[in-house]
């Protein structure tokens, strides 16, 4: 799988600044609309916003430094090392798949090859023990946004209603504490389903917001979705189409500091009249005249 940072082409350490413009050059550049029909660039595409999604989350970037491609399981592997730490012996040399940082976690086979599969085993063992389960558990982006419940159906016929905070993203494990009757803990291993309006990058939001050509050239008044309503955005004249603006505060919630919010960007889309009247085609052919020099 190739590296998020030669993705983007900026080093492994790059700051936040780095990483961002890095992205937004790329996006313009590999955009289908720009590359309509063009596989290529499409896939492109979507390596390049898969990569900016990790690398802008601070807690994901940190992760993937740690375990390269593998970061997504992070928390389980942390988890097994965790268990691996009780007194049975032994101790294995491990190091990430970029190929950086070493250290040695007592509790597994030192002949083990991959770390990775080993942890991997080691959990599932873990998970066929009495008192341990993980329920898939798949919601949409406004639930993210605010949380959500879902009931569980659990062995013995016994339904129960679980809480999951408002944060969470694909990948997100919530664990839910064992209580009174239960034999062990519950995890709530976290999906989110597809969202036809925003695209989610780490704390961010990105949308389209089509903007009439009028519109673009003079400078106007657009309403923006949000994941709650919608909000006005003012553009200025002569706004191109691809041009960025950003909303503060109208991204998604931090796991665990609801007051913290990232940020909403709104792409402009600048959309073409059809149906031109004479007088409007006759307008557009006054203008073409005005402005030969500029078509080169």
């Amino acid at each position: 799988m190739p590296n998020f940072y030669d993705i983007l082409g900026v080093s492994r350490t790059a700051t936040d600044k780095d990483v961002r413009q890095a992205y937004r050059k790329l996006a313009r550049q590999h955009h289908p609309d720009v590359n309509k029909g063009n596989k290529s660039s499409e896939e492109k595409f979507k390596s390049i916003n898969e990569a900016y999604e990790v690398l802008s989350d601070a807690e994901k970037r940190r992760k993937y430094d740690r375990y390269g491609d593998n970061w997504a399981h992070a928390d389980r592997i942390q988890e097994a090392e965790a268990q691996a730490r009780s007194p049975r012996g032994g101790n294995v040399r491990w190091s990430t798949s970029n190929g950086e940082g070493a250290g040695t976690s007592p509790g597994f086979d030192p002949g083990a090859g991959d770390l990775f599969e080993t942890l991997i085993k080691n959990m599932r063992e873990t998970q066929r023990q009495p008192g341990v389960a993980d329920h898939p558990v798949e919601i949409t982006l406004e639930e993210a946004f605010q949380g959500a419940t879902r009931m569980l159906e659990l062995a013995g016929g016994r339904r129960l209603e679980v809480k999951i905070p408002a944060g969470v993203e694909t990948g997100s494990r919530v664990r839910i504490p064992a209580g009174a009757g239960r034999q062990g803990d519950i995890y709530l291993s976290v999906t989110l389903a597809p969202d036809p309006r925003f695209q989610r990058q780490g704390r961010d939001l990105v949308c389209e917001v089509e903007v009439p050509l009028e519109d673009a050239v003079l400078g106007g008044e657009v309403a923006v979705p949000t994941i709650r309503s919608r909000v006005a955005l003012t553009i200025p004249p002569e706004t191109q189409n691809g041009q960025r603006f950003r909303l503060a505060g109208q991204g998604m919630p931090v796991l665990n500091q609801p007051g913290v919010r990232g940020d909403l960007y709104a792409t402009i889309k600048a959309r073409l009249p059809s149906g031109l009247s004479a007088q409007e085609r006759e307008l557009f052919q006054q203008l073409k005249a005005l402005r030969p020099a500029r078509r080169r």
